[in-house]
């Protein structure tokens, strides 16, 4: 028996199936349309570029200039097709943007131009390239998936000798990151960091220099020190909103890490001398002595071919982001200052040490950043092995009259192997002597061997940098690289002798693992610092004159009973006398400079120049830094008002973020 539906109800049914196959037909459709559009671009993607198309000497021009990573065997040596184009094209929008975000002037307009063009033609394969990998062309516009991760930082101040191991990692915890970082926010940040469950950062102990009786003793002698790592690992610490281990502040290394305006030295002398006077700010009564040291700068045509061996910690505790990839993205800032002339050799070690590649010209910069790139962390650290096996390749590749260099990139965590402190430096002062000389890298958080990796650079006749940003390796590795690479004095060592009848008593700011015996100053045996091409190096003295009745304890010494303190009247006019002695990079004797500091200078009121404002002003904040003892009336407000007054032109930067970062200290110590 059937039933008659009712025709409202058949209307209701019609009008149901049709919405659900609707989306059906659709979808259907789309498929048809997407798989047509597929077989296109496939179809378009598989004809070939010639090797003499303009579009492909277009991106042998950008490979080129900006060692662009190259995954296609065959390039530049046979016919690609479009997707092969694409691939090589992608990696130079990346690297071409990161450069660009260190500075736009690291890219030429014609270069920019010839990019937008060829991402204009290559579009749709750009586009199938980036969905296939699941981000934008510019990969340096995207956050990693660690640094995405809910973060947490601690935002407590630490003071004296506290060391960061036992400070929570849990104060703040900072929301997921939902978009790429702009541009022109990303400059000024430092790398993304991960957590690390503990702190094992290591900082060798500084006791500040004490004031000394010129009575009983007129000599003060130290090494020179042209080492900038503790700057911008203050930097970091502040940076992630705590301030640093008192430890980690070395005064010498904060006020060196700026340059200053000292003249070129004249004639034979590798550098000049400068000195002035002024009150000491956070004492008026004392005065402050600033010595300065100017290196020739030389000519890049006159620079000599260099043998330089990467020794890359690839070791487990290297994984991280702010580690070996940035190791591998700075080193190839490096790269592209390369020379023909210049040999590069790629050793790594965790575990075993090994050679990823052989001695290789500078102008192969593809085969280079390649290397580089295949990098990766894991396994435990052989450091002692490692290092012994780069000297052994330079040792190979020695240039006689070029620069031999090994540039080692880790974070200090040496704990397989032979890795005493000991035996390394015993084989790096051994492979110094034969002109093999050695820089060091710093780079990450949480198990950061500070003290180790100084100790070894100067051992090793070298200098010792700490990178937590790409710009940061912008300036050593690209800015400062003449200085960082090119030595134009060795064991250079300065002794200062002060006049009892001007100086009752003085104190060197900073230098206190620099400081020497005086016999050591007449010992061409002894090692000291080196200058490396257009290097400025700086060193502070306060001073106690006679007659002032100061408020900082001097020590109490009896007075000597038969020494004679007298100095012959022909030397009244006289504050001190700085001696200076330095040896060639090929000498094994030294030779001697010598300046005076006239009384005049001593007791006119002139206006402080710029450079000397500036430097006390970073001398002043870091014994806030340490809390020092001899830090008077200091404090950031005549920080800031010290080097605002002392920025003078400022043309890369460093002196206003310096201001920002005194600022920022400021706000954490309340």
């Amino acid at each position: 028996m059937s039933y008659p539906i009712p025709s409202k109800l058949w209307q209701r049914v019609s009008i149901l199936l049709l919405i659900l196959l609707i989306p059906s037909v659709g979808t259907a459709i789309f498929r048809q349309s997407w798989t047509v559009t597929a077989l296109a671009n496939q179809n378009n993607s598989s004809q070939t570029i010639p090797v003499n198309h303009p579009e492909y000497k277009a991106l042998q021009t950008l490979v080129k200039n900006y060692s662009c990573l190259v995954s296609v065997p065959h390039f530049e040596k046979l016919p690609i097709n479009r997707t092969e184009f694409a691939n090589i094209l992608n990696a130079c929008i990346s690297q071409i943007n990161q450069l660009s975000n260190i500075d736009s002037s690291l890219v030429s307009k014609a270069d920019q131009k010839i990019l937008e063009s060829l991402k204009k033609e290559f579009a749709p394969e750009l586009a199938t390239l980036n969905i296939k990998k699941g981000e934008f062309a510019d990969s340096s516009d995207t956050v990693t998936a660690e640094a995405t991760r809910q973060r947490k930082v601690s935002v407590g101040v630490i003071r004296g000798n506290q060391s960061t191991a036992n400070m929570p990692l849990n104060s703040i915890a900072l929301p997921m990151m939902a978009k790429p970082i702009s541009p022109q926010n990303r400059r000024a940040l430092p790398e993304p960091e991960i957590r690390t469950k503990f702190n094992t950062e290591n900082y060798n102990r500084i006791d500040d220099n004490p004031f000394k009786i010129v009575r009983n003793q007129p000599l003060s002698t130290f090494s020179i020190d042209v080492d900038t790592a503790s700057y911008s690992n203050v930097r970091r610490f502040i940076n992630q909103g705590q301030l640093p281990p008192k430890d980690a502040v070395r005064i010498e290394e904060l006020v060196n890490y700026f340059s200053y305006d000292y003249p070129q030295p004249q004639g034979e002398r590798p550098f000049s001398v400068t000195t002035e006077v002024t009150k000491a700010p956070w004492n008026p009564q004392h005065k402050l002595v600033q010595v300065g040291l100017q290196g020739k700068s030389l000519e890049t045509k006159n620079l000599p071919p260099s043998n330089l061996v990467f020794l890359i910690d690839v070791s487990g505790s290297m994984g991280q982001q702010n580690k070996l990839p940035l190791v591998q993205r700075s080193l190839k800032l490096l790269v592209n200052k390369l020379r023909p002339e210049d040999k590069v050799t790629l050793v790594v070690y965790a575990g075993n040490a090994g050679l990823v590649l052989p001695p290789t010209s500078g102008d192969e910069k593809s085969k280079i950043i390649t290397a580089i790139d295949r990098l990766r962390a894991g396994g435990s650290t052989a450091g002692g092995e490692g290092i012994e096996l780069a000297y052994r390749i330079a040792k190979q590749n020695f240039l006689k009259s070029g620069n031999n260099r090994v540039i080692l990139a880790t974070d200090g965590d040496f704990n397989v192997g032979v890795s005493s402190d000991a035996e390394l430096t015993r084989l790096i002062e051994q492979k110094r002597e034969q002109g093999i000389f050695l820089t060091v890298l710093g780079f990450g958080t949480g198990n950061y061997k500070d003290g180790k990796m100084e100790q070894l650079a100067n051992q090793g006749n070298g200098n010792y940098a700490y990178i937590d940003t790409l710009s940061e390796a912008n300036k050593v590795l690209v800015h400062d690289i003449r200085g960082t690479l090119f030595t134009i004095a060795k064991d250079v060592k300065i002794q200062v002798e002060f006049n009892p009848q001007k100086v009752q008593a003085y104190r060197l700011i900073g230098y206190e693992n620099r400081v020497l015996e005086n016999q050591d100053f007449n010992d061409d045996k002894k090692d000291a610092g080196e200058i490396g091409s257009g290097h400025s190096v700086t060193a502070l003295y306060e001073v106690i004159p006679t007659g002032v009745e100061s408020n900082v304890k001097l020590p109490s010494v009896d007075p000597l009973r038969y020494q004679n303190v007298n100095t012959p009247n022909a030397n009244n006019d006289e504050i001190m006398l700085v001696k200076l002695r330095y040896k060639s990079p090929q000498s094994s004797t030294s030779k001697l400079i010598t300046q005076t500091i006239k009384a005049l200078d001593f007791q006119a009121e002139k206006n402080p120049s710029n450079d000397i404002k500036f430097a006390s002003a970073v001398a002043t904040f870091g014994m806030i830094l340490r809390d020092s003892e001899y830090k008077g009336n200091a404090n950031y407000n005549l920080v800031k008002q010290l080097a605002n007054s002392g920025k003078g032109e400022d043309s890369e930067g460093y002196r206003s973020e310096f201001i920002r970062l005194v600022s920022l200290s400021q706000a954490i110590d309340n």
